[in-house]
């Protein structure tokens, strides 16, 4: 009897140190897995920083080289047209309206710059502070003191867009119509803002000369495509049927049901 109870209790302290060598083995392994899921999230959030970091170094970089490459010249192309308007007037004549819209376009250049600059020195991003279709009337303004006739038809309900697409459909437009004075001649152009239920359809057209081929992709049509593309949306731009040049900017409204 003596020898099987003495048996029952080296069996139960057995199992009683087996379990709390279990236990204790367990817990150093839930420490061991804490350990390195910490690591893991530390290392993460190290290269998520230095990611970070190198993104806002390059931004200031292309800011300062964007500062000391074009604020200075637009600015003295801007001081220089004031000049010769002033002086024109000075003279008793009315300064044409190639130097005025000269003056109005180097003064929007450097703010846009300017708007520019101060969205790459934030870590955060901007809606180029009224760069949107608000300014599609002075932009028709510049277009056609330089000898672009333009017309601007809008159709269905005009509202508020998010900031991305307002600057977006401005921008495709802006581009639009520069490369009208670039590349078609004498011609005139046609700015059409259609606002679906779900989709903002902008749509530039002009009558001026045009190559039936596709277009060789430049800067700026690249950049209209990455623009609208980088929102969801879908870019065109092909010659007309008949004569002219026409790009179409499909924009999604995010929000919109």
């Amino acid at each position: 009897m003596r020898t099987d109870r003495g048996w029952r209790r080296f069996y139960a302290t057995g199992w009683l140190v087996s379990i709390g060598i279990t236990a204790l083995a367990f817990l150093q392994w839930r420490a061991y897995v804490r350990e390195v899921e910490n690591r893991a999230e530390e290392a993460e959030r190290t290269r998520e920083e230095v990611a970070r970091r190198r993104a806002v170094e390059e931004r200031l970089h292309i800011a300062r080289e964007l500062h000391d490459s074009l604020t200075h010249s637009i600015s003295v192309i801007k001081v220089q047209a004031g000049v010769a308007a002033h002086l024109a007037r000075k003279h008793g004549a009315e300064p044409p309206d190639a130097l005025l819209a000269i003056q109005e376009a180097s003064s929007d250049a450097v703010r846009e710059l300017r708007s520019t600059l101060d969205v790459l020195r934030r870590d955060q991003d901007g809606n180029g502070n009224g760069n949107g279709l608000d300014r599609i009337p002075a932009l028709v303004r510049r277009a056609e003191a330089s000898g672009l006739a333009t017309t601007v038809t809008v159709e269905g309900e005009a509202r508020v867009l998010p900031p991305e697409v307002d600057q977006a459909a401005y921008r495709v437009v802006q581009e639009a119509l520069t490369n009208v004075g670039r590349h078609a001649g004498p011609a005139t152009a046609s700015i059409r803002l259609t606002y679906g239920p779900r989709t903002l359809t902008v749509r530039i057209d002009d009558d001026g000369r045009a190559s039936q081929r596709p277009p060789v992709p430049g800067h700026g049509l690249i950049g209209m495509r990455e623009r609208v593309t980088a929102l969801g949306g879908e870019l065109s731009a092909e010659p007309r049927a008949t004569r002219g040049f026409s790009v179409q900017a499909e924009l999604p409204i995010p929000g919109t049901t």
